[in-house]
């Protein structure tokens, strides 16, 4: 069968018109106007006069005389061999339409919608930063688990399973979800089967989701004072600010009787009954069962995020919270903390009458997540490697935290900060002494390239007690001990001068 030649779309060139002249003068014009609206780059190939004329419509000798009069002024060049393509030498800047925008962009911030200044000031508010000491979540080389992962990718792809094709189901792949299913059942006594798992690209979706579905416009909830900054935002941010109950914390975790004194007809509760984010203390037996009671006495829901559940040093990991009460509990957890955070995998377990919901706002969301990445997930929890990566990780995690203390005792004295007691997790708490602004000593470490989160902005109002988030994770010896000397520098030069 012979070859058809294909016919370019040259959508730059616009109508030549037989009225308005020789047309390959007007092709020529049209050239060099692309070319100056930048629609045409320096360097760019052009497809062949035969293949021009075709799609032009008209005949090759004018394509011919148009190209040879450009490749004269400079403005082509052509190759034995190698076509045409527009001149690499051509020097100046495309010239810009000056026409005004259909609508004006305001100059001041202040002109822009609320809901867009919100969004604005999220944006500025969850910058990732730099991976250096002290930033929460930097992988720990010595534990990644790229080996296993590149030889499971290459072999799924190689069989077609995770290789890209159509849509995929909104609920998530389902060996994955069956793979997950069971690694919950065994290791964080999770109530569940496949069927009431949802993937998600993180615990900061399922959040969103679990908000999306679980409140309409005027439930109060309450939230941990203090809280991860991403589901105060999140509430913030959809209209509930005046309804949201910051329940106090203490050494056993959210205080239940204080919730039920403040907003006793809440629908639902946000926790981290694992590890509280960011004071690092498990929610205790009593305080879980009373939590639940009154969940299933008000109708409520519990949204339970499962905040570094894996990483205890002493001792094993706590139970879920879902574990006790699967009909009132979504379950949220992620894969990016332990494994990769650029993975953006993660999942939530929530009760069979709510499957669809959330399937439903999945799908508004982002319709599915990535399928090829999901299959190899699936591969390597329900082959093993999670569970064996899980322990190398917690041992290099553990030495990384020795590290931590031992440096912040060497370089800060305890009437400049001292660390809150904690054995689990990807991060301690270094507490200030009064009258050092964390947020000022954050900005004068970052001068010294030292990474650090303030603790205040976590409680409502933003005005807790000072403290900063010190992360340990992917550092060797030597940066920790550096930045631990840093730090000091920087915490002793925003104290507040003594009478």
């Amino acid at each position: 069968m012979p070859r058809t030649a294909k016919v370019p779309e040259v959508p730059f060139i616009g109508a030549l018109s037989r009225d308005a002249g020789p047309l390959s003068r007007q092709l020529a014009q049209a050239m060099r106007d692309a070319v100056a609206r930048g629609d045409l780059k320096p360097g760019e190939a052009l497809p062949s006069t035969r293949a021009l004329a075709t799609a032009l419509g008209v005949a090759r000798g004018t394509v011919v005389e148009a190209f040879e009069q450009l490749i004269a002024e400079g403005f082509l060049e052509s190759q034995q061999g190698a076509g045409t393509q527009v001149a690499a030498a051509l020097a100046w800047e495309p010239e810009r339409e000056t026409r005004s925008p259909a609508r004006p962009m305001p100059g001041d911030a202040a002109q822009l919608p609320a809901a867009a200044r919100a969004y604005a000031s999220i944006a500025r508010e969850f910058t990732a930063l730099p991976q250096v000491p002290f930033a929460v979540s930097v992988p720990a080389g010595a534990a990644a688990p790229g080996d296993e992962w590149r030889r499971l990718g290459n072999r799924l792809r190689a069989g077609g399973g995770a290789a890209p094709s159509g849509y995929g189901d909104p609920q998530g792949a389902l060996p994955l979800r069956v793979a997950i299913a069971d690694y919950l059942r065994r290791s964080r006594s999770v109530r569940c089967d496949a069927s009431q798992v949802v993937i998600t690209t993180g615990t900061q979706q399922g959040l969103f989701l679990a908000c999306q579905v679980l409140l309409d416009r005027d439930d109060t909830v309450w939230v941990e004072n203090p809280a991860y900054r991403g589901i105060t935002a999140i509430l913030e941010s959809t209209g509930t600010r005046e309804r949201i109950a910051r329940v106090p914390v203490d050494e056993e975790g959210i205080d239940v009787d204080a919730g039920i004194a403040m907003a006793p007809q809440a629908r639902a509760a946000f926790v981290t009954p694992s590890h509280q984010y960011p004071l690092g203390m498990p929610l205790s037996m009593g305080r879980r069962r009373a939590l639940v009671h009154w969940a299933e006495t008000h109708q409520a829901w519990v949204v339970e995020d499962d905040y570094d559940s894996e990483l205890r040093y002493a001792g094993h990991p706590f139970p879920s919270l879902q574990g006790l009460a699967p009909e009132r509990v979504v379950y949220l957890g992620t894969f990016s903390k332990i494994l990769y955070p650029s993975l953006r995998l993660g999942y939530a377990v929530v009760p069979d009458g709510l499957v669809d919901a959330f399937v439903g706002a999945r799908v508004l969301m982002d319709r599915h997540p990535p399928v090829a990445d999901q299959h190899v997930l699936a591969a390597f929890i329900a082959e093993g490697h999670l569970d064996r990566h899980i322990r190398r990780v917690r041992g290099v995690h553990a030495e990384r935290r020795a590290c931590v203390i031992a440096a912040i005792g060497r370089h800060i004295p305890k009437d400049l900060a001292w660390l809150q007691p904690s054995d689990q997790g990807m991060h301690l708490v270094l507490w200030l002494a009064p009258g050092i602004d964390d947020r000022q000593v954050v900005a004068q470490a970052a001068e010294a390239g030292v990474s650090l989160r303030a603790v205040s902005p976590t409680y409502a109002g933003g005005s807790g007690p000072a403290g900063l988030v010190l992360g340990f994770g992917g550092f060797t010896d030597q940066q920790i001990e550096d930045a631990a000397g840093k730090l000091a520098q920087a915490i002793r030069s925003c104290r507040a001068p003594q009478p």
